[in-house]
């Protein structure tokens, strides 16, 4: 099976951007540029692990904003940079990469998505946009115009089978800079696939650069609730978390009557005004007899991600006598993490009791209450 591995090139001095930072570290919407590229590519579910290639001297810097991510040194030129992911990408079992510039921070997952489905097709694929300004010669005096007509601008993460960029690699001359790979891979024969870019990918420059990116990053946050309840019954299996939990009752309902995952359905579908989980998934429907509430939870979140959204954080508290949740709280969090495919840092999972008050307190149902903030 393909294995693809990102490499994000940080390696530049990033001097022509201003400032006393590599631009890499600069912040944009309150984060290190870095921060939101790296983001988008661990958090993508086919990329199966994110290689970060940083200049001397920045390891440690890195190191602190990405825990646990893979370093290696860059080289002098950006084609040494990009050689050196390789190797390590390589190593690592990689058979697909994707090549992206740290300059290059708002990286909507569909453009991956493309790219990535190139590679069924091509040697390497790369995003592009049209070129839809009129374009002239001329320094300081106005010259011909040049016809734009098949001119593109060509973007980042690039794609690439790895045998296929390995071999443009070997194949290149010493003495000679490459600014992308694509060209390399198309200068040795190769066949490069062009998909549709996004002007989210604008590339970071110049400092005047900062504030047009600031105003690309200027997403809404939005913040809904979720509750659900359900009733406990003998000769029930209790799901709960998206986790079968062993106990002696379980949920009653149409679907697995996971209460936890309905909350957080119902949250994260308030967010964008897309109604509840009964207009998606309605009880009358013998189709959801049983269902795996699993497949609730990541339906809200596709409507999300179809928007352009971005879920930032999940709060979810199980209302309940027993069973004990402290047991089964770090692998509801992993479940839910990978569900809605976020870093498990951005799910909570608590429990409270009633005192033994009312119908959870008497062991007679199981609530659930959920908050759920996306940007969008």
């Amino acid at each position: 099976m393909d294995r693809t591995i990102a490499i994000i090139v940080a390696a530049g001095a990033g001097l022509r951007a201003g400032g006393v930072l590599p631009k890499q570290f600069a912040r944009i919407a309150g984060r290190p540029m870095i921060e939101h590229s790296y983001g988008a590519l661990a958090d993508h579910p086919d990329v199966g692990a994110v290689i970060v290639v940083v200049a001397s001297g920045n390891e440690q810097q890195v190191a602190a904003l990405l825990p646990g991510v893979t370093l290696v040194a860059g080289g002098v030129l950006r084609r040494q940079s990009v050689a050196n992911g390789l190797a390590a990408a390589a190593a690592a079992g990689a058979t697909r990469v994707l090549i992206h510039d740290a300059a290059r921070p708002f990286l909507p997952a569909a453009v991956i998505d493309r790219v990535l489905a190139a590679l069924d097709e091509h040697d390497g694929a790369t995003p592009v946009l049209p070129v839809a300004d009129t374009l002239a010669k001329g320094d300081g005096v106005l010259g011909d115009v040049v016809p734009r007509a098949g001119l593109n601008r060509l973007q980042t993460p690039q794609g690439f089978r790895l045998a296929a960029l390995q071999a443009a690699h070997a194949a290149w001359p010493a003495d000679e800079d490459a600014t992308d790979d694509a060209q390399m891979v198309r200068r040795l024969g190769g066949s490069v696939g062009l998909v549709q870019g996004d002007a989210m990918l604008d590339k970071i420059t110049y400092p005047q650069d900062f504030a047009a990116a600031e105003a690309r990053a200027a997403l809404e946050t939005r913040t809904a609730s979720g509750f659900d309840v359900h009733r406990l019954e003998e000769g029930e299996e209790l799901w709960l978390g998206g986790l079968l939990i062993p106990h002696d009752k379980g949920l009653s309902g149409h679907s697995d009557a996971d209460v936890a995952l309905h909350a957080l359905t119902d949250a994260l579908l308030g967010t964008i005004a897309a109604g509840d989980i009964g207009t998606h998934f309605p009880p009358s429907d013998p189709q959801w007899k049983g269902a795996d509430s699993a497949r609730f939870l990541q339906h809200a979140a596709s409507l999300i991600a179809e928007r352009g959204g971005q879920i930032g954080f999940v709060d979810l508290t199980i209302i309940c006598e027993a069973p004990k949740i402290g047991l089964h709280r770090a692998a509801m969090v992993a479940r839910i993490a990978d569900l809605l495919q976020i870093a498990p840092d951005r799910v909570s999972v608590k429990a409270t009791t009633t005192e033994r008050l009312g119908f959870t307190g008497r062991g007679e149902g199981i609530a659930a209450q959920a908050v759920a903030t996306v940007q969008v």
